[in-house]
């Protein structure tokens, strides 16, 4: 059994403790939260939990590894830290707010030995690994495009802290973009240049909820993104990722190849149908073939114990450059080659909900 600490109780922490605590790999042995009060409400619901400052969760050297569920902007340096006491490190997504961070944390955890991982763990669920198995079976030809569409009206009018949705490391291709990019590397491979535009419909958000309902927030990123990118395999995505919407009825990622056509299900869930349209034949909805039943977030987490490590900190990485790269070439109006790659990682077979917890 693998003990590990969490920095960072926000409310993503609910999702991921509720994946994690039924698992016989894992022992959650200590929390930290910059608001001591919730890190102790933590731990006094979770068997032989403690309650630490970050500092004392990274010094403590039964924990071996850490859960990096802060804000985007501390996640380099908690992850470094981390590092630097020789423990492995899964953090949210993105795996770092600038790219360059990333590549820091990457190459720290090569030199110390340690491993790394990162969110988004849903394209390991029965949803995106269903489609993945259709792919690879050749069911659907050589692939050639694939389209990703999330539109949204924006988190403020929920969210009671939406600060950081509207800064550096945020806006919707940050946030939400890591679910259809890697969701799109996963099923056609890396990337290997992109081209992006963006734009702001506004420069300040209304919160719409909670004890600061009515104040505003600054926007310092663009809100609505459009990207095209070119897969090492020869296949074109395109991507758009919007706050300045309300509402699409478009499929979330669609994949084409030359025999056939798939709809990929929402992204930011585990599950959902895979549609296949075969050349000559009518839309069928596929039973699930591949992916971690009734997965939930933490999953990645549980994989990486395991030794697999199937949502890399290299997947990671290299989704986080597509996303750079995307907002660059967006600002200068030139494509953008990439600097990393990444194999795609093996397939998950199909694997029920009792078999992954007790791994």
């Amino acid at each position: 059994m693998t003990d590990i600490g969490i920095v960072g109780l926000g409310v993503i922490s609910r999702q991921y403790l509720d994946t994690l605590l039924p698992a016989s790999s894992v022992r959650i042995a200590a929390v930290a939260d910059l608001d001591v009060a919730r890190a102790e409400a933590a731990a006094e619901a979770i068997p032989g939990c403690r309650a630490l400052t970050t500092a004392e969760l990274l010094a403590d050297p039964g924990i071996r590894t850490v859960l990096n569920l802060t804000i985007p902007a501390a996640h380099a340096e908690v992850a470094l830290a981390a590092i630097a006491h020789g423990k492995d490190v899964y953090g949210e997504k993105p795996l770092a707010a600038a790219f360059a961070d990333a590549a820091r944390i990457t190459d720290a955890a090569a030199a110390a030995g340690v491993r790394v991982g990162g969110a988004p763990d849903t394209v390991l669920g029965t949803g995106v690994q269903t489609a993945r198995a259709a792919i690879d079976g050749g069911r659907i030809g050589r692939p050639v495009s694939a389209s990703a569409m999330w539109v949204s009206a924006g988190h403020e009018s929920w969210h009671p802290q939406p600060d950081f949705y509207y800064r550096e490391g945020g806006g919707p291709l940050l946030d939400m973009g890591p679910y259809y990019v890697t969701s799109l590397v996963q099923l056609l491979g890396p990337v290997t240049a992109v081209s992006g535009a963006s734009s702001r419909s506004r420069d300040e958000r209304v919160i719409g909820s909670g004890p600061r309902a009515g104040e505003r927030v600054p926007v310092e990123v663009d809100t609505h993104l459009t990207g095209i990118l070119h897969h090492a395999s020869g296949a074109i995505s395109t991507v758009t990722m919007s706050f300045d919407g309300v509402r699409s009825t478009a499929a979330p990622i669609e994949v084409h190849g030359v025999d056939g056509s798939l709809i990929v299900p929402d992204p930011n869930n585990f599950a959902g149908d895979v549609q296949l349209h075969a050349r000559g034949g009518s839309w069928e909805t596929l039973e699930p073939s591949a992916g971690y039943v009734d997965a939930g977030r933490g999953i990645g987490l549980l994989d990486l114990v395991a030794g697999e490590g199937r949502a890399s900190g290299a997947m990671a990485l290299h989704v986080l450059e597509i996303m750079t790269a995307l907002a660059a070439s967006a600002a200068s109006g030139a494509r953008e080659p990439l600097t990393t790659t990444v194999e795609r990682p093996s397939l998950v077979p199909l694997t029920a909900a009792e078999v992954w917890r007790s791994l």
